[in-house]
């Protein structure tokens, strides 16, 4: 009973049906945590959208800045994120955008 259902892509998630490098570098657990965390909490459409593209933007900055294991994501990464983001997007754009990195980090580590 441990094993992954396999599941048809969903359009919710396409184009883009791979976890981040940084998260399948992480283990067959942790993908398997930051797909349910799209597929089973989220269930607006839009938001898991939304979302998913906030955590693929922010790996990707993580990867850019050399962080390549989940544990070694540090308060000081986040922040520094923020303020990127805060040069050019809305407040609310950047909120919606800590809100799922705060979330999806939650779902990870509880899990």
């Amino acid at each position: 009973m441990n094993d992954l259902v396999a599941l048809p892509r969903s359009p919710a998630l396409a184009p883009e049906t791979r976890a981040p490098a940084l998260i399948a570098a992480s283990g067959e657990r942790a993908e398997r945590r930051f797909w349910e965390f799209f597929t089973v909490t989220i269930r607006n459409p839009n938001t898991r959208r939304a979302y998913r593209r906030a955590a693929a933007e922010f790996c990707a900055f993580l990867a850019d800045g050399g962080v390549t294991r989940l544990e070694d994501i540090q308060p000081m990464h986040v922040a520094a994120y923020v303020e990127l983001l805060g040069r050019s997007h809305s407040p609310s754009t950047v909120k919606l955008r800590l809100a799922a990195i705060r979330i999806l980090c939650d779902w990870l580590v509880v899990g």
